[in-house]
């Protein structure tokens, strides 16, 4: 990670070395496949390579797993710091989030109790029931 570093301040960035030192990313390899995935957007293009180059001005629309995100970019980064350096990087103009909370794949399987198919105790009452209406 020695050559993580960039010149200037002012100077054009990768858009993946600035997701990962913007802390928008884990990890480069994690800002280049959501790049990869359509899920970036500079000044409203589809971003589609990681080596595409950003300066300071340039909006950028990321779209996360719960939430959207749009940012302007105010620094190119040097290196991937603490929290307090990364959020200097950019102006945050994220809509607020909405009301309806997004769900993930996980919550999204879960189904409510009593929905679907009955279960063998459901199937044996709702037997019982039509045996002795007959």
């Amino acid at each position: 990670m020695s050559g993580e570093t960039q010149p200037t301040s002012g100077s054009r960035q990768r858009i993946d070395k600035w997701l990962f030192f913007a802390r928008m990313a884990k990890s480069r390899s994690v800002a280049q496949s959501h790049i990869q995935s359509g899920h970036v957007r500079i000044n409203g293009e589809r971003c589609s390579h990681p080596s595409q180059m950003i300066k300071p001005g340039d909006l950028i629309e990321l779209t996360l797993e719960r939430r959207d995100v749009v940012l302007v970019v105010r620094l190119a980064g040097e290196r991937r710091g603490p929290y307090e350096q990364a959020r200097l990087l950019y102006d945050d103009q994220s809509p607020p989030p909405d009301e309806a909370k997004r769900l993930t794949p996980y919550e999204q399987a879960i189904r409510a109790t009593g929905t679907g198919r009955p279960t063998k105790k459901e199937r044996r009452a709702i037997d019982r029931l039509m045996s002795d209406e007959d």
